[in-house]
């Protein structure tokens, strides 16, 4: 058996305005480490002094790296890019009511919206199948991975099928700074999960 924690970052002003954002480097907002603070305060996260076979991991954006130093002080950690968020291209960094009236957009979000590409971006398949390549190596380990939302729910849609499918996508994305605990048998397969949320 091993475990691998899958932890979404903290708070970002992308976050707090509702933007497309992914692939754009925000740090945490103050609120963001507030709320790492007080889940970890609640005991939420693993106590690691006595567990010397974990490995800790975070993408290489800002926003998972500090949400790792809040958890868990300066550890030292490795960075994987192929963990970050779905990139918008064009449509990072904008609300909804700012692309609603584009004919780019509207292409994008309407019909198959987890294989359309956005201008100059991924689809939802690109992104799941690079963080899957990615996972490859850590399952099997025992990892405490901080990532992204959307990185998360692609994930546990494909190691949990029997509970959703592309249209349960956002049921399975954690709020900030929470996420899962998955196990992982020795044949590396998935065979259950545990919520970490306050």
């Amino acid at each position: 058996m091993s475990t691998i924690y899958l932890i979404r970052h903290g708070i970002t002003e992308g976050n707090k305005r509702r933007l497309y954002y992914g692939s754009t480097d925000l740090p945490l907002i103050e609120e963001g480490i507030e709320a790492i603070k007080t889940r970890k305060e609640a005991g939420i996260y693993p106590d690691f002094d006595n567990i010397k076979d974990f490995s800790f991991v975070t993408t290489t954006l800002k926003r998972t790296q500090q949400t790792l130093a809040e958890i868990y002080g300066e550890v030292a950690h490795k960075t994987d890019s192929r963990l970050g968020e779905f990139s918008f291209g064009d449509f990072e960094m904008h609300t909804y009511e700012e692309l609603k009236d584009r004919e780019d957009y509207q292409a994008w979000i309407t019909g198959d919206n987890w294989r359309n590409i956005c201008p100059n971006g991924e689809s939802g398949e690109i992104m799941l199948n690079r963080a899957l390549e990615a996972m490859n190596e850590y399952i099997g380990k025992n990892c405490f991975i901080v990532c992204h939302g959307g990185v998360i729910a692609g994930l546990m849609m494909n190691y949990f099928p029997e509970e959703g499918s592309v249209e349960h996508f956002y049921a399975w994305q954690p709020s900030p700074c929470e996420g899962y605990k998955v196990e992982f048998d020795k044949e590396l397969k998935p065979v259950g999960y545990e919520k970490i949320k306050l």
